[in-house]
């Protein structure tokens, strides 16, 4: 298993220079991969084109770019240059994102998602192989008929031939999907205990095995002694996605949430963080959730879970930094590399 890092979503410049300074400590320790986000605020691939320019080694990678914010052909260009640019240290991750975002921020439909993120993949495939891009559509039929438009290929050149395509996937049909047609699965709220319906969707997508197929869980590290105080950093973000990530009838983490044994817990948060009881949402968020999901505690402790999510299945564990200044989320780093070396399950 190998080392990653989730830079998350940057919202001012004090998050950009410590998001660089984050990557290029990862860069030196030799992290696989650092990944960054967007949502409705900073886009991955400025911010990625940042880090890539300085650092010289780690991969960087889209966790995700939002299908409804591009055209597929706009995906394929940002790839190829991002590619190019840093050296074939590119990653494409992808998604739908969720029906707020879609509809309320880029204006698009959110209908459909599992045959427009099919559909999506093709025509970036196609176009990375810089053959003239013809597609029949619906979602994306590509020259559009009965205009002007013609037939194009990529004037650029990718520095490799494949670059890989990772989906963030939640539900079973995505899941099965994402092994068919993608390179890598980012999750996120992995849990090592329930992770055998997710891993089999994936491999009846990839015709019965994962052979080379990379799992990329978001996992949240939280060191310290009181591994119970450990879990109170990762309450906002549990509370904000299992509560308010969606709406009441549409909320995919708090599905997954359930499908996980938590129902009580996931009604509760979602009805306390609707009515903006923040805080009780947070109380809500049951310790063994957070406790599943997360790395807590001190370095032995993080070691053994971390052999345990190597053991489930995951091949890239994406490490999300929950301590407060950044001198703080350096040493983090560092102390995960020795855990995994501790752990005996790196590769």
């Amino acid at each position: 298993m190998r080392l990653g890092v989730n830079l998350g979503y940057w919202t001012n410049p004090q998050d950009a220079a410590d998001g660089v300074a984050l990557a290029q400590e990862a860069d030196r320790l030799g992290y696989s991969v650092a990944w960054a986000a967007e949502a409705y605020g900073s886009d991955v691939v400025t911010v990625l084109t940042w880090v890539a320019a300085q650092t010289s080694r780690i991969d960087v990678g889209s966790g995700i770019m939002q299908i409804p914010g591009r055209t597929p052909a706009m995906t394929a260009m940002t790839a190829a240059s991002l590619d190019a640019l840093s050296g074939g240290r590119f990653r494409l991750g992808i998604g739908v994102s969720g029906p707020q975002v879609s509809e309320g921020w880029h204006g698009v439909r959110y209908d459909k998602p599992l045959a427009r993120t099919r559909e999506y993949v093709a025509v970036v495939r196609q176009a990375l192989t810089r053959e003239r891009l013809t597609a029949p559509g619906p979602h994306y039929p590509l020259p559009l008929p009965d205009g002007p438009g013609k037939a194009l290929k990529l004037i650029v050149h990718p520095v490799r031939e494949r670059i890989p395509i990772y989906l963030a996937a939640v539900g079973p049909k995505n899941l099965e999907l994402t092994g068919e047609i993608a390179d890598g699965w980012l999750a996120v709220f992995f849990s090592p205990e329930h992770a055998g319906e997710h891993l089999a969707a994936l491999a009846k997508g990839r015709g019965g095995s994962l052979d080379g197929f990379d799992v990329v869980p978001t996992v949240p590290l939280s060191l310290g002694d009181d591994v119970a105080a450990c879990a109170d950093p990762i309450r906002p973000y549990a509370a904000l996605y299992v509560g308010g990530m969606g709406s009441r009838e549409q909320n995919f983490y708090n599905a997954l949430a359930r499908r996980m044994g938590y129902e009580a817990a996931a009604d509760e948060i979602q009805d306390k963080y609707l009515a903006r009881d923040y805080a009780g949402a947070m109380a809500a968020v049951p310790f063994e959730f957070i406790d599943a999901t997360s790395l807590l505690g001190p370095k032995e402790r993080v070691a053994e879970r971390m052999a345990a999510f190597a053991e489930a299945g995951v091949t890239t564990l994406s490490l999300a930094m929950t301590a407060g200044s950044l001198d703080e989320r350096v040493a983090a780093l560092r102390t995960a590399v020795e855990a995994l070396e501790l752990s005996g399950v790196a590769s």
